[in-house]
């Protein structure tokens, strides 16, 4: 990318930013044209290579921008004080889903860039996925109480297998072409954090919260 993106006044990069955002979540990655983000955005085509060279490079620096903006938001002062493992998913997911009510196409972006036909993007863009997924615990859940897990539970695994789970739940969504409607995916969510705080926390801990 080229520095002299970053050197413009922020709602310029932003107005970049949210029309490749928007043009990538329509379409494949294949499909994606630049044309069409250059016009969105009120610049030139020539203008919008010159900042970051191809494609690929756009497409990298929204999928690194959407991950910012996630930390940022959901990791508040009210995030640290949380040390419940189930408290803090249920927190982080109300901040994500209203991150996603302000920004539409970020849903449908990220999911392209986890699941989509990203042909010579790919390698670069699962290795920063990856790199991403392995720090989600780290980053989270450092100021969880572990003493509430019985021995045999990995808080590290369970928080592998949720995120599994909430991927797999928003593409069965997006396949039957229904909309993601913000109070269910809550309410289904909650079902699940109460079938897995019943499997993971030790008996003493079980009615807390309930």
């Amino acid at each position: 990318m080229n520095e002299k993106f970053m050197e413009l006044p922020e709602e310029k990069q932003l107005k970049v930013i949210n029309a490749a955002m928007e043009v990538f979540a329509k379409n494949e990655y294949k499909h994606a044209v630049t044309d069409d983000i250059a016009s969105k955005a009120g610049i030139s085509k020539g203008l919008l290579f010159y900042y970051f060279k191809n494609k690929k490079n756009l497409y990298l620096h929204v999928f690194h921008y959407t991950m910012d903006v996630m930390r940022k938001q959901i990791l508040d002062e009210k995030f640290q004080e949380i040390d419940d493992f189930f408290e803090l998913l249920e927190y982080a997911s109300y901040k994500k889903c209203a991150i996603i009510e302000k920004n539409p196409y970020l849903m449908d972006f990220t999911m392209k860039c986890i699941f989509g036909d990203k042909e010579n993007v790919s390698p670069e863009l699962q290795k920063d996925i990856s790199k991403e997924t392995g720090t989600i615990y780290s980053v989270y859940f450092k100021n969880i109480n572990l003493n509430k897990f019985r021995e045999d539970i990995s808080p590290e695994y369970l928080t592998r297998m949720l995120t599994w789970m909430s991927e797999g739940y928003v593409l069965e969504k997006k396949m039957q072409g229904k909309c993601l409607i913000i109070e269910d995916i809550m309410a289904d969510f909650k079902r699940w954090s109460q079938v897995f705080r019943k499997i993971a926390y030790k008996e003493e801990y079980l009615n807390e919260s309930n």
